[in-house]
């Protein structure tokens, strides 16, 4: 301890050094350290099995030792006390009885008497004390000779009732026991007392004495007991391997566990050919019985190849054997390699169940297979009956013989199921077609007790594994259901299809080729199948919906009824776009004098926003045409809105700009029989002449609205009465798989095919188109013309002087007469009156005057003034401006048209 001390001091003057500190703790108080032997060190630790024996075991031992010890001290301690009991009562009876006791008692001075006779017998008894008292208890002996004469110490009752006593007390010689005698005179009176006794320090003194011997001896057998358990605990650590209790007892376990549990049969043979052990997959594929372990494997109901490899303990690797219709696979090795015990060890595993599981394996696969196929093949398309269609072709002949399809009406037409509904049957295949199921399109309403109503009403899939058995199916309709099961179709699962909270219809798969019925594995593929399709038939809902909505926006936005008019013979048709609403739209106007405009438009895109921006441009055309602009000014304004337009939904973030808009603008006049055109990077209108002959009218195109920058051409037209003018939009002619001069090609040849209607035009059209849907929308409107014959229009040239308004209204009654319209003369005189009035007070020459008979009478004065009259309110001073207003009153309709020469004020009144 010095010199660590020292070494450390020389390493670090200023403190002492940790190491020596730490052994100083582990030290002795020499300095010195006991280690136990190396063979002991893994007995002593606990967390072996061996080391928890030993300790035990010494414990054990320790106990018995001490409990050994204290038995044997409190035996002595028992048998001194009885001896002090037994030898205090001897000599308390002895002096009680002794001659002359009585008479010493009775002396004037029984001390003198009783003292040295007292001492004397207690000394020779071996007592600590003798004691002769009167019946009061006063002392007249004691050891101590200052207690004489003073009150005795114990009980007394008992001797003075002449039975003698023995106690164990504190008197005042301290803890002790004492025995009372009572002394009885001749006459059997009690006349005094003797007591005698030992102190308990006399008493355990024999115990203290034989204490050392016991506690040696217990010692040695300690001793003897420790290195006996270290020896076993030695021999246990060793087969151990000084391995826990616990971790033996899951050894153990899984050992047990894994050896039964294993799908493999393991065969464990002495060097013999002593079965040692069999589990339990060994026992059923070698047929073993119960009693097999410890007999010889020949002995065993083996056959002679596998008894043989078994007892030779040769080297075998899957050595194939035939026991009791199995194909065993056997696999031998021997146990004694790396010094283990000797003997072998074989598995037995089966191959013709190993090849029923790559079958089911297979199997498994192919169901794998179908399911990736029903998440790439089934949805592929926003249509609710394709996507039926494509479950139904997936199923079929891969999972069932016959699949069928029945959605709620209401699914169908994109809303909200409805439980209580019927059903329609939207899909179905089959292996033949002659199956007696309900076809396609057949409305039902499945009864409570059949596997389809039972799975609607409990929303979850259920198979009957023979429809023959099951009478709640047939009250769906006996006939039909006798029909299928003599067809030969025998199972059938039915699986609800549901899509969130969503109940959308029932799937049936129906077998009827393979023999057996569908099983509980079957059921859960069925139920995987249609889940995945649910998800695509709910998004086709969803889809139908949202599109009819928009569709209905559209159809709303889109003219109900064509208006009354004479120019024109009009057929239309407008097809929607397969993948949703789009932006065309076309219209026809009536204008003032009998003429008529036609409008065809396109907003490109889809959705709702093209819709809306398509009423927003009808409606802007709407107000336009009420100007009576012409084509090319009226789609400049057109333009100069969408610009605007723009502007608005570039500051608004959630909005888009109108992109691609295009029109067509075209006006009528059946009195001169002429047509002006003018287009804003719309397609051409095609014009078809009276003889068949078709063209495509060269009209400039024009920028698309909204660009601006470049004004518009119009082009005037003189087609001959009969001719049909054709407007489309580019949904016609154009196609992903050709371009658009091949799209104008074939739309000539069916317009050279097309009969002389507008309506076998439109029909020529659109059957000349390939079945597909339309990727776009298409708008086709085609208008005959019509020219106003000449005897239901009147003219006259009027003079720049006021003498010449009465030879008109001479003029336009003298006409009306001819046509049979003498009762709208006064109105009519009045309305041109004033009409001719204005014009040769403020127009200028040359004035003209125009009557048309059509489906109103049309009256119209033209002038070379550009200067619009205004209408207002005369108040009582005024001497004039009351004439617009009587014309107001006594039209239907008025106002002004403009022409490159002047204007043209016009009134309508209704015909009687």
């Amino acid at each position: 301890m010095v010199r660590l001390m020292g070494r450390s001091q020389a390493r670090s003057p200023q403190r002492p050094s940790t190491t020596a500190s730490i052994r100083r703790k582990r030290q002795g108080g020499d300095g010195s350290r006991w280690y136990p032997p190396a063979w002991l060190r893994p007995v002593l630790s606990v967390r072996s099995v061996a080391g928890q024996v030993f300790i035990l075991h010494v414990v054990i031992v320790l106990l018995l030792v001490v409990s050994a010890v204290i038995a044997l001290v409190l035996q002595v301690r028992h048998d001194s006390t009885q001896e002090a009991r037994s030898r205090s009562l001897a000599v308390a009876e002895t002096l009680a009885h002794a001659p002359g006791i009585v008479d010493a008692l009775g002396s004037p001075d029984p001390t003198v008497l009783l003292q040295p006779r007292a001492e004397t017998i207690r000394r020779q008894a071996k007592v600590d004390f003798v004691v002769v008292m009167n019946t009061e208890g006063i002392r007249y002996t004691h050891p101590r000779t200052d207690r004489i004469g003073k009150k005795f110490v114990g009980t007394l009752q008992p001797a003075l009732a002449g039975r003698p006593v023995t106690e164990e007390i504190t008197g005042t010689l301290g803890p002790l026991v004492q025995a009372v005698v009572p002394v009885n005179n001749p006459d059997g009176v009690v006349v005094g007392l003797v007591s005698a006794g030992i102190t308990t320090e006399h008493v355990g003194g024999a115990v203290d004495d034989q204490l050392p011997l016991v506690l040696a001896t217990g010692g040695a057998a300690l001793a003897l007991a420790t290195v006996g358990a270290a020896l076993i605990s030695r021999r246990l650590l060793l087969q151990t391997h000084g391995l826990g209790p616990h971790e033996m007892s899951r050894m153990y376990e899984h050992h047990d566990a894994v050896l039964h549990a294993v799908r493999e049969g393991v065969v464990i043979l002495a060097d013999d050919g002593t079965l040692l052990l069999a589990n339990d997959e060994a026992h059923r594929l070698l047929g073993l019985p119960e009693d097999a372990e410890g007999r010889h494997v020949l002995d065993l109901p083996l056959d002679p190849g596998t008894a043989d490899l078994l007892s030779s303990g040769r080297v075998a690797t899957d050595e194939v054997h035939r026991v009791g219709g199995r194909l065993l696979a056997v696999n031998q090795r021997s146990t004694d390699r790396a010094g283990g015990p000797p003997g072998s060890v074989a598995t037995v595993r089966d191959s013709t169940e190993l090849r029923a599981l790559s079958g089911r394996a297979e199997a498994a696969r192919e169901r794998l297979d179908m399911l990736y196929d029903a998440g790439v093949g089934i949805g592929t398309s926003l249509d609710i009956t394709r996507t039926a269609e494509e479950l139904t072709e997936l199923a079929v002949p891969r999972f069932a013989d016959f699949t069928t399809v029945d959605l709620f009406e209401t699914v169908l037409a994109g809303g909200q199921p409805d439980g209580a509904g019927s059903v329609r049957r939207t899909a179905m295949a089959g292996v033949r077609e002659d199956a007696p199921l309900y076809p396609v399109g057949t409305r039902t309403r499945f009864v409570e007790s059949s596997p389809q109503g039972r799975s609607l009403a409990l929303g979850r899939p259920l198979v009957e594994p023979r429809l023959s058995e099951a009478p709640g199916w047939r009250a769906q309709d006996v006939e039909r259901s006798g029909q299928i099961v003599e067809y030969g179709i025998h199972s059938l699962i039915t699986v609800p299809l549901r899509a969130g909270s969503l109940l959308l219809g029932v799937v049936g798969f129906w077998r009827s080729e393979k023999p057996e019925p569908f099983d509980e594995d079957e059921l859960a593929l069925a139920e995987e199948l249609v889940s995945r399709a649910a998800v695509s038939i709910d998004n086709a809902r969803r889809y139908t919906r949202e599109h009819s909505m928009a569709v209905t926006l559209q159809r709303s936005l889109l003219p109900r009824s064509l208006p009354e008019q004479s120019a024109l013979d009009i057929a239309y048709r407008y097809l929607p776009a397969q993948a949703g609403v789009g932006g065309d739209w076309f219209d026809v106007l009536p204008l003032s004098g009998a003429r008529v405009a036609l409008v065809v438009g396109d907003v490109v895109g889809h959705g709702l926003h093209a819709a809306a921006t398509m009423g927003r441009l009808r409606t802007a055309v709407h107000n336009f045409s009420a100007l009576d602009l012409p084509p090319d000014e009226l789609l400049g304004l057109l333009d100069e809105l969408v610009g605007r337009i723009d502007s608005d939904e570039t500051e608004d973030e959630h909005s888009a700009p109108v992109t691609g808009a295009t029109c067509l603008y075209a006006v009528y006049d059946p009195v001169t029989r002429t047509c002006e055109v003018a287009r804003a990077g719309h397609p051409p209108p095609a014009l078809i002449h009276p003889d068949g002959t078709v063209e495509f009218v060269d009209v400039p195109a024009g920028p698309p609205l909204g660009l601006g920058g470049l004004p518009f051409e119009t082009v005037e037209l003189e087609p001959a009465e009969g001719s049909r003018l054709v407007l489309y939009t580019d949904g016609l002619v154009e196609d992903r798989e050709h371009d658009i001069d091949v799209g104008l090609e074939l739309l000539r040849e069916a317009l050279s095919r097309a009969g002389d209607s507008p309506e076998d035009t439109c029909r020529a059209v659109l059957d000349s188109r390939s079945p597909v849907r339309a990727r776009d929308d298409i708008a086709l409107l085609v208008a005959r013309t019509r020219a106003l014959a000449a005897d239901r229009i009147a003219q006259w040239p009027v003079p720049s002087e006021p003498a010449a308004v009465a030879e008109v209204r001479a003029a336009v009654t003298r006409k009306l007469t001819e046509w049979g319209l003498e009762d709208l003369s006064f109105s009519t005189e009045l309305i041109l009156s004033e009409l001719v009035t204005n014009a040769i007070r403020y127009g200028g020459g040359p004035i003209e005057v125009r009557m048309l008979r059509d489906r109103h009478l049309i009256c119209e004065v033209f002038d070379s003034s550009s200067t619009s009259p205004h209408l207002r309110y005369a108040t009582m001073t005024d001497e004039g401006g009351r004439g617009l207003f009587l014309v107001a009153q006594l039209a239907e309709r008025w106002g002004t048209r403009y022409l490159p020469a002047g204007k043209v004020i016009w009134a309508e009144q209704s015909l009687p």
